[in-house]
């Protein structure tokens, strides 16, 4: 098993770094969408039932890479490697689902909350974990729940699809989901509810969104409204990249103030018995 992450000063200053490094990066060789990809396949292994699987950065090995759901992925790790390489104390697991955050900034999305200190790991499970973009709302539901997510989860991080496009090579299917495949808005629902959108692509998987009264609730408000779309997206993609994380407490700048104040109220104490102590015997000896 990992040892712990220790997150302290020193981790936080590398992961700011590795944040700017990250960013440069994904602007200048415009691999958001991949970014985003190998984030949320890294993290979509998980199984709450078994706490298996999840962001602990084991889609680097060569076992899950070449799963075919992973398809294309390497591509991405190395993208990352290159940062891992000036940032050597951050985890794998840190690293990627870094990249995934800065990769929906970077495209004009949300700010989504990161918090570090994930454990590394080179257990992949077994084939078969991630969503199967041929099926329909049961699949969908079983993937999803089995990770302790919910529709509205789903619906939201479904939306993440206005970035980048398939690959027939990777998935089998082929073209954008929205016009700017590099740009994070609420298009992927609107262009989902019209009746034709001519050249772009919608998965049976993007068709079950629809199918479902439940889902489809979700993808019309978020059509309507982009900025709550944003707001849900943060929330289910900050949830799907801590699956099975427990982060570690650091203490607070309130927490180490009370320490410090209580060590120096027993350090007072102690000097108050002891001179106390040495006037008795004084007082006796004279």
């Amino acid at each position: 098993m990992a040892l712990p992450v220790v997150v302290d000063s020193d981790y936080l200053k590398e992961i700011d770094k590795a944040r700017r490094h990250l960013r440069a990066l994904i602007a200048n060789r415009n691999c958001a969408p991949i970014m985003l990809r190998l984030a949320w396949h890294d993290a979509g292994t998980y199984d709450a039932n078994t706490n298996t699987g999840g962001p602990n950065g084991s889609i680097r090995t060569k076992e899950e890479s070449s799963h075919g759901s992973n398809n294309g992925l390497n591509k991405a790790i190395d993208f990352c490697e290159e940062v891992k390489s000036k940032h050597p104390r951050i985890t794998y697991a840190d690293l990627y689902q870094l990249a995934g955050v800065v990769a929906v900034e970077v495209t004009g999305g949300p700010t989504i909350d990161f918090l570090p200190g994930r454990r590394d790991s080179k257990i992949s499970p077994k084939e078969g974990r991630l969503p199967d973009a041929k099926k329909g709302v049961p699949h969908l539901r079983d993937i999803f729940y089995r990770m302790g997510l919910s529709d509205k989860d789903i619906v939201a991080l479904s939306g993440g699809h206005t970035l980048g496009r398939a690959h027939p090579e990777r998935s089998g299917f082929d073209g954008p989901w929205t016009e700017d495949p590099l740009k994070f808005d609420n298009s992927y629902f609107t262009e989902l509810l019209k009746e034709e959108s001519v050249g772009l692509l919608k998965l049976p998987t993007d068709k079950a969104l629809l199918d479902d009264p439940s889902f489809r609730r979700y993808v019309e408000l978020y059509a309507k409204d982009e900025d709550v779309f944003f707001r849900d997206y943060a929330e289910s993609h900050k949830k799907l990249s801590e699956l099975g994380f427990v982060p570690s407490k650091a203490a607070s700048p309130k927490d180490a103030t009370v320490l410090a104040q209580s060590a120096v109220g027993i350090v007072v104490s102690a000097a108050v018995v002891i001179l106390s102590y040495l006037y008795e015997v004084r007082k006796r000896g004279k």
